[in-house]
């Protein structure tokens, strides 16, 4: 089993590619609340509709104070195309070496259909302004996941249409 992050734990730093080939690391968000999710594949059912879901909770999200960041192995051109194919507004990086993945508990052996296989574990890590975790979810489900977490970090208003 990967090791897992636990509250408290210090967010491992990383710096990533995002779909315009832009770096962005995490040290850039301290002073502010981060939502560091994993998924393992752009442009697939479950990975779009956690993507758009967290692009319709943004607004949201930002009015809190967290800055959304998806990691997914893609490459930045990929992630590119699923941006504009799905109208994303979420930062979205490239891990194609799978480290941060490894780094975050995010990749290692799962179930899946009931064989054990090595890939993406989708996960979530909400991090605090102070480069720590606050909490970790492993193993989440796509749908309904974000409405979830907006329950436990206390983002219930809708703002999309205020």
């Amino acid at each position: 089993m990967p090791t897992r992050l636990s509250p408290g734990d210090t967010a491992p730093e990383f710096t990533l590619p995002d779909d315009t080939g832009a770096q962005v690391s995490l040290s850039e968000f301290l002073g502010r609340k981060v939502i560091v999710y994993f998924y393992p594949a752009a442009m697939t059912p479950g990975c779009t509709k956690q993507a758009c879901d967290f692009t319709d909770s943004l607004d949201a999200l930002h009015a809190a104070g967290y800055e959304v960041l998806g990691i997914s192995p893609d490459q930045p051109e990929k992630l590119a195309k699923f941006r504009e194919k799905e109208s994303l507004t979420i930062r979205l990086l490239s891990d194609p070496d799978k480290q941060v993945l490894r780094d975050y508990g995010a990749f290692g052996e799962k179930k899946l259909y009931g064989k054990t296989v090595e890939g993406v574990i989708r996960s979530t890590v909400v991090v605090d302004e102070d480069g720590k975790v606050f909490l970790a979810h492993y193993n989440v489900r796509a749908t309904g996941h974000v409405a979830k977490l907006r329950r436990e970090i206390d983002v219930n208003e809708d703002t999309r249409n205020a």
